[in-house]
């Protein structure tokens, strides 16, 4: 037990010494992303969770923007950014989706977007659709029914002349109305 407790003490310190560099390696590779004038974001490899935990906490008292992407707990990868370059919501969206940030497709996207907003205006200016379906149902069902179904069906209908009629081998109970009332009394 002693022996145990002395091994569990040592794994915690060699735990604890390996957080701390790999603090001061992080430390140390921000300050050099912060020195970089042309890089405004840093894709770090994939870490797990306490690792990223720490970099991020490197990366807010640095003064910079951070973010972790990534599905699994694998794949998980931190991104710093400068302030100065914050990123948008639309280039956070990229990267959840795990794809790479393209300025120049954001801006096409967000001209489509526009030009959909201003259609929409235009549609909403002209004034409520006529009241009414816009189509026959008939026309959504013809490949079912086609188009002489009802009409055929309507010639060959005939009334069913015992309906209502139940003959007396498939009725369960053969009592007559009175024979049940006096078993009941």
């Amino acid at each position: 037990l002693p022996e145990q407790a002395a091994r569990m003490k040592k794994l915690q310190e060699q735990d604890k010494r390996q957080k701390v560099e790999f603090r001061k390696r992080m430390e140390q590779e921000v300050s050099q992303f912060i020195q970089a004038t042309g890089e405004p974001r840093r894709r770090f490899q994939p870490m797990n969770k306490i690792e990223r935990s720490i970099l991020h906490d490197v990366a807010e008292v640095a003064g910079l923007t951070s973010f972790s992407f990534g599905d699994d707990e694998d794949s998980r990868y931190v991104m710093v950014f400068k302030k100065e370059f914050a990123p948008s919501d639309e280039e956070l969206e990229a990267y959840r989706r795990g794809e790479e940030w393209d300025p120049a497709r954001a801006e096409e996207r967000r001209r489509l977007r526009e030009l959909a907003a201003q259609q929409e205006e235009a549609e909403l200016e002209r004034g409520p659709a006529p009241p009414g379906p816009p189509n026959d149902y008939k026309d959504k069902y013809r490949h079912l029914i086609g188009s002489d179904a009802a009409k055929a069906a309507a010639r060959t209908m005939e009334a069913n002349k015992a309906y209502g009629c139940v003959p007396v081998a498939n009725k369960r109970d053969t009592r007559s109305i009175e024979e049940a009332m006096n078993e009941i009394r």
